[in-house]
């Protein structure tokens, strides 16, 4: 239950009676509200997709191709992978609420290689030509494109050559709550990924003898080797223990690109400021000087420099204000837009009452 299964349950709530298709699931860990839906997987789940998914990236084309969506006049496919390319009939209305283009056959590609194993290098080097290409012919198949953000839009502009609107995805800031009580450590939190760059936050707290705790999955040997002793790393934790953590931080420090970035906008929720690198979702969500501060440059120089400034302007940030920033990104007004922007689309069924529903719908995820 990570960022996009967050955005599948506000289409779930605007869909109660939607058909959900994926390419593989784990019941267990679904929300009660995903699981309450008629779910369809593909042949993946039967051959251990729910074990091995990340390996079966040259097989996904075909397991979304072989879903049967004939019933369906309306499709919402939710992807940061290449869930659009699902086939629809001649007449369905195809909406993409896309996270990203699939980052590791473009953007990220270099980075994904150099930390892959040998075996993952040669299968990406013979498959990610050809998921190139299927992937930009799939995004022919989608009719209206819908980005979680500017640096998205601009990306499928760059890939697709496709325009997207953009709405933001929602964000649960009734779950955050403004502490009292000390804030005396930095904070990193999310699952650990290369893209990441939490190495870059080890390093300069490291360097400067700042507090720093660090939350989630995929912390490395290394990465915890090259850290000094006041940095703590707790692996994943629970919602609650999250939520806490968000509140009692100093800030958040936001080393890597993001799509958009839902963990900034939560701990803002909860009244601390981002220290963050300057590209990506950052730009769209960090206010400068108001909800936090940002660096430049992607190296551990830059982000000591941003944290000894922030050491000396932590006074000039309001909880209250900070949270009331936040609180502009909320469910409510996700859930708003979008139903805007689906009533204004040509070609559909009428859409009507709060649950939006249409004559027969299909989320893909």
């Amino acid at each position: 239950m990570r960022g996009g299964e967050k955005v599948l349950e506000t289409f779930c709530d605007l869909f109660p009676d939607a058909d959900i298709f994926t390419l593989v699931a784990d019941p267990d860990k679904l929300s009660p509200k995903i699981r309450r839906h008629r779910l369809t997987t593909s042949f993946l789940q039967k051959i251990g997709g729910r074990r091995h998914y990340q390996k079966m990236l040259p097989l996904m084309p075909y397991a979304l191709e072989a879903l049967d969506l004939t019933a369906y006049d309306l499709v919402i496919s939710s992807e940061a992978g290449p869930a659009k390319g699902v086939i629809t009939r001649p007449d369905a209305v195809h909406v993409c609420y896309c996270h990203s283009p699939m980052r590791y056959i473009w953007d990220l590609y270099p980075q994904y290689m150099a930390e892959a194993g040998f075996l993952t290098r040669a299968i990406l080097a013979l498959t990610a030509p050809k998921l190139r290409q299927w992937d930009v012919t799939t995004s022919h198949r989608v009719d209206h494109f819908i980005a979680n953000s500017g640096y998205v839009a601009r990306r499928i502009e760059k890939f697709y050559r496709r325009e997207a609107s953009v709405i933001h995805p929602p964000v649960e800031v009734s779950r955050f709550k403004i502490t009292d009580g000390p804030k005396d450590y930095y904070l990193c939190a999310g699952q650990i990924t290369p893209y990441k760059k939490i190495e870059l936050a080890v390093a300069a707290c490291t360097q400067l003898s700042l507090p720093l705790v660090v939350i989630g999955d995929g912390a490395t040997a290394k990465l915890k080797q090259s850290a000094g002793p006041t940095v703590r790393f707790l692996g994943a934790v629970s919602d609650s223990e999250m939520e806490t953590h968000f509140a009692a931080c100093k800030a958040l420090l936001y080393p890597g690109v993001e799509d958009f970035g839902i963990v900034p906008l939560e701990v803002m929720a909860s009244g601390r400021p981002v220290v963050a690198f300057g590209r990506g979702g950052a730009l769209e969500t960090v206010v400068e000087g108001k909800t936090g501060l940002f660096f430049h440059e992607q190296s551990v120089e830059a982000l000591v420099g941003a944290l000894t400034r922030f050491e000396k302007e932590v006074g000039q940030f309001v909880p209250a204000e900070i949270r009331a920033h936040a609180l502009k990104f909320d469910t409510r007004r996700f859930e708003r837009e979008l139903r805007r922007y689906l009533a204004a689309l040509p070609g559909l069924a009428p859409l009507s009452g709060p649950a939006m529903t249409a004559e027969t719908v299909r989320l893909t995820a």
